[in-house]
C-alpha cells in the first residue's frame, strides 16, 4: 500500500506541475491582444499611407510622361507641316464659318467624332519610304501631301477614362503611276492609276485659283466624304474641366499674326488648345501647343466631377507647351 501511494504521489506532482504551466490566463491574452493592436494599428495606417502616396506620385509620373510624350509626337508631326490652319481655316472647314467668308463652309470637310472639337488642322509633306519602283528591286521614297487633324475629346464612353481624350485623323494622297493599278474601291476613277492608292475622299488643295490670300485658297479645300479613316486616340487623360469650372485661362504668345484654336467665344476646355500663325513673316506657319493632363482621374475614375481642375491641387495637373515652326512653305501667287 506504501508502494503504491507513493507511485501516485511520484507521478500526481509533475503532472499538476505540468497543467499549471501548460498555456496563458484569459488576462494574459487580453492584455497581449491590446498590446498587439496598439502596436500592428499605427503600422497599417502608416502602411496605407505610404502605398496611397506612391499611387498618387505614380499617377502624376505616368501623366507627366505622356503628356511629354504626346507632346513629342505632334511636334514631331508639326515640323513637317507646310500650312496650319488658324481659327477661321478651321471654322471653315467644319462648316461653321459664314458663308461669305468660307463658300463650302455649309458642309464638314472633317470628320466629326462625338464630343470632339479640332484643335490643329494642317497639311505636311509625308515621306512614304521606298513606295517607288525604280527598275527590278531598286526602289525609291516618294513624298506626298497629308491633311492631320487633332481633336480634343469629351464624351461618355466607357472604353476611355470620364476626363478628356486626344485623337488624331489623317488622311494622305497616293502615288500615281501610269502603269500602275486602279484605286476604284477607294472612290477614284478607272483611269486614275496608282502606285500606292490615295486614302478614300483624299483630294489636293487648290492653288489655282487668281487674286485671292493663301489663306483664303486653303479655306476653300473640298474633301471628297465618306472617310474611311477615322480619328484615332494618342493620349488620355487630359484636363476636362472648362474655364467656368475654374480651369486656367487660355495664354497666347503676344506675337502678331497668332489666333487662338478653339477661338475665345467658343473654346470650353483649355487642356488641350492652340495658338496658330497661319502665314508668317517668311511664309510658314507657325503653332503654339498647350497641353495639361489630369492625374486624378487615374486614381478616381467613377466620378468626374471629383477630378477638376483646382489651384490647391494643380500639382495633379502636369502641363506642357511647345512652340513649332513648319519645315515647309507653300508659295503661290
Amino acid at each position: 500500500m506504501n508502494i503504491f501511494r507513493w507511485l501516485l504521489t511520484t507521478q500526481l506532482k509533475p503532472s499538476q506541475k505540468q497543467n499549471k504551466n501548460s498555456g496563458f490566463t484569459l488576462i494574459e491574452l487580453l492584455v497581449a491582444m491590446i498590446l498587439a493592436f496598439l502596436v500592428i494599428t499605427p503600422l497599417l495606417g502608416f502602411m496605407i499611407s505610404v502605398l496611397t502616396t506612391d499611387g498618387q506620385e505614380q499617377a502624376k509620373a505616368n501623366s507627366e510622361q505622356e503628356i511629354k510624350a504626346a507632346l513629342d509626337y505632334i511636334t514631331r508631326d508639326l515640323q513637317q507641316a507646310l500650312y496650319i490652319y488658324d481659327a477661321t481655316g478651321i471654322a471653315c472647314l467644319s462648316g461653321t464659318a459664314d458663308t461669305t467668308t468660307c463658300p463650302a463652309a455649309s458642309v464638314n470637310q472633317l470628320p466629326s467624332p462625338t464630343g470632339g472639337v479640332p484643335v490643329l488642322v494642317f497639311w505636311k509633306r509625308e515621306l512614304l519610304s521606298q513606295a517607288i519602283t525604280i527598275t527590278g528591286t531598286q526602289k525609291d521614297d516618294a513624298f506626298v501631301y497629308s491633311l492631320v487633324a487633332y481633336y480634343l475629346i469629351k464624351d461618355t464612353s466607357t472604353t476611355w477614362s470620364n476626363v478628356a481624350r486626344i485623337a488624331r485623323w489623317e488622311i494622305k494622297d497616293g502615288i500615281t503611276n501610269s502603269s500602275g493599278s486602279a484605286c476604284t474601291a477607294a472612290g477614284f476613277a478607272a483611269t486614275e492609276l496608282y502606285t500606292v492608292c490615295p486614302d478614300k475622299g483624299f483630294k489636293p488643295f487648290d492653288l489655282s485659283q487668281k487674286g485671292i490670300t493663301l489663306q483664303a485658297k486653303m479655306n476653300t479645300w473640298t474633301g471628297g466624304g465618306s472617310y474611311t479613316q477615322v480619328p484615332v486616340v494618342l493620349v488620355d487623360f487630359i484636363d476636362q474641366t472648362t474655364i467656368a469650372q475654374g480651369a486656367p485661362a487660355v495664354t497666347c504668345s503676344t506675337g502678331s499674326g497668332f489666333s487662338q484654336v478653339p477661338p475665345a467665344a467658343t473654346i470650353a476646355r483649355t487642356g488641350f488648345y492652340a495658338c496658330v500663325n497661319s502665314v508668317g513673316g517668311d511664309n510658314r506657319s507657325a503653332v503654339e501647343v498647350y497641353l495639361r493632363g489630369n492625374a486624378q482621374a487615374r486614381l478616381i475614375q467613377n466620378d468626374e466631377t471629383k477630378v477638376r481642375y483646382a489651384d490647391s491641387k494643380s500639382s495633379y495637373f502636369p502641363s506642357a507647351n511647345i512652340k513649332v515652326q513648319g519645315s515647309s512653305f507653300i508659295f503661290t501667287k
